[in-house]
């Protein structure tokens, strides 16, 4: 298992690991195009692409700081799910020694709970913050979500710095 950065949308993968992300993420969830071109080349941005040898499984898009590893969006092929590919690509992150973090819908239905059961399993804890991701789209609200994090739960000095870098870096667009 390993991960491949992309940079650039030029980059052939790209269209593909596009399509996949398409279909993993509700409309409101992803990024326009333009903004997602735009923080291709940031610093802190990593388009990380999983691989088990040769065969493409899934998609990690992250931020690196110096205190965590925010995951912004993460995905497996749904004809390679259940095959431990997610668990193995979060361990292969966490093996950065920083804390990881990561956002996911409120457990209110099955596929919300199933969804929480797994990032538990592989460490996660959820966080207590009441916690609103600005809106990708004009038109659009924040929409709530559970903070989780990995290997502990975040202090409020540790979620303030996420939510802060959040708001005026993963939220704003300039490289």
């Amino acid at each position: 298992m390993r991960f491949e950065r992309l940079t650039t949308t030029k980059d052939p993968r790209y269209t593909e690991a596009m399509e996949l992300y398409r279909i993993s993420f509700p409309f409101h969830e992803q990024r326009e195009p333009d903004s997602q071109s735009q923080i291709m080349s940031h610093k802190d941005y990593q388009f990380l692409l999983i691989y088990d040898e040769s065969q493409f499984v899934g998609l990690i898009l992250c931020w690196e700081t110096e205190q965590f590893i925010y995951v912004e969006h993460f995905c497996i092929l749904p004809a390679m799910r259940n095959r431990k590919y997610g668990q193995k690509a979060l361990e292969l992150l966490n093996q950065r020694g920083k804390t990881v973090i990561l956002e996911i819908d409120p457990p209110v239905d099955e596929v919300s709970i199933r969804r929480k059961s797994f990032y538990e399993r592989v460490s996660f804890q959820a966080n207590s913050y009441t916690h609103c991701h600005p809106a990708y789209h004009a038109g659009y609200e924040g929409h709530h979500l559970v903070v989780m994090s990995c290997p502990e739960p975040l202090s409020e000095a540790g979620y303030d710095a996420f939510d802060r870098f959040l708001k005026t870096v993963v939220m704003h667009v300039s490289p």
